[in-house]
């Protein structure tokens, strides 16, 4: 369903960018470290965190100041009244099921094409990113109690991570399972 939105060629990041803004505000800094530590939710690369809040500033949707950082000048950005009113219109809006693109899922279906050790031994490195994401979501619940306002939907959200990660875990073992069976064919 399309909206009519009463501010331009705004699309599915810009919203995240301002969410993470929130209330209190946060510099481009700020966003990719936050980025890196929701790698499950939301990834992108450090460049359209940085570019993206000067272009919500240019829409009227963000103001931002400048200070002092630990190497330089920084800039700090917070939602204008514009800002918190297109993220209020855009929360009103029907939501869909996440896009999924899953390099794993494409390797699994390529299986067939190579043989079953090459396949198995692409994974091996999915199993450890999957051990650093567990630890990143054991991190970011820790970090959950300094957000109170956003704290509960916080934790809902890193409860999803956790199944995420499981089914993530269950599908790799399904694959393992079946290419390993493949060997012995």
């Amino acid at each position: 369903m399309e909206r009519a939105s009463s501010v331009p060629r705004l699309t599915p990041f810009s919203h995240v960018v301002l969410t993470l803004i929130g209330r209190g505000g946060a510099g481009a800094h700020d966003l990719v470290r936050m980025m890196r530590q929701g790698r499950l939710y939301w990834a992108g690369s450090p460049s359209h965190y940085y570019a993206e809040p000067r272009r919500l500033e240019q829409l009227g949707l963000l103001t931002s100041r400048v200070e002092p950082g630990r190497t330089g000048q920084r800039t700090h950005y917070e939602l204008t009244d514009a800002g918190l009113a297109e993220l209020r219109e855009w929360l009103a809006t029907p939501t869909a099921f996440p896009r999924i693109q899953s390099e794993p899922i494409v390797r699994a279906l390529a299986a067939d094409l190579a043989d079953a050790d090459t396949v198995l031994q692409g994974f091996d490195a999915l199993e450890a990113e999957l051990d650093d994401v567990e630890a990143e979501l054991e991190a970011l619940e820790q970090q959950a109690g300094s957000l109170p306002d956003r704290r509960a939907i916080l934790m809902i959200n890193h409860r999803l991570g956790r199944r995420i990660v499981a089914a993530h875990r269950e599908w790799l073992a399904e694959v393992r399972q079946e290419l390993t069976q493949r060997r012995g064919r």
